[in-house]
């Protein structure tokens, strides 16, 4: 089955909340502690607006529920929603920067069965009509899997310092278009 993609709208936020909190709570359970994803639901996971705001950020449909949700970015902030730290709305070189893949989350009623696959099909082949030759993220634990599948490549996993002196692993990763 195909889950018709659209560009997100700023009034699906409250939707994507939940998503992505239902998503990482449930997919991201094997690879994170429960106090590592609270944690990271207040800043390094969460919605970006000013990806909606590009028209950058694509959800999947079905039951008229949004059940997916990824985008690209073509500034510098490489990741978190809009209460991470940090953030960076210069905007890249595609001659020489890589744009960002960004907040890729399914729906676990949903997952596997080909909508991240989908989702960042359409943000490498947006992000190449734009000119970019090279994309990198900062990929979770349970996203690595899809990505690498995907030519992505990265091996160094990081430690992402949260609150209350928590840290959340994520691996960089980076291809060529």
């Amino acid at each position: 089955m195909s889950y018709p993609l659209r560009v997100a709208l700023m009034t699906d936020k409250p939707m994507l909340l939940e998503l992505i909190a239902r998503s990482i709570r449930q997919l991201g359970a094997g690879d994170y502690r429960s106090e590592q994803i609270e944690a990271a639901l207040k800043g390094a996971f969460g919605v970006d607006t000013q990806l909606i705001e590009d028209g950058t950020y694509f959800v999947a449909e079905a039951d008229s529920r949004i059940v997916g949700c990824g985008g690209w970015s073509w500034r510098r902030t490489l990741f978190g929603g809009d209460a991470n730290r940090g953030r960076d709305a210069a905007r890249l070189d595609p001659a020489v920067d890589a744009a960002k893949i960004r907040a890729f989350f399914v729906d676990p009623d949903y997952s596997r069965r080909g909508i991240g696959s989908a989702i960042l099909a359409r943000c490498e082949q947006a992000a190449s009509e734009r000119g970019f030759h090279q994309c990198e993220m900062m990929a979770t634990l349970p996203g690595v899997r899809l990505y690498r599948t995907f030519g992505y490549q990265g091996e160094t996993m990081i430690h992402h310092p949260l609150a209350d002196g928590i840290t959340i692993q994520f691996v960089p990763m980076r291809k060529t278009l």
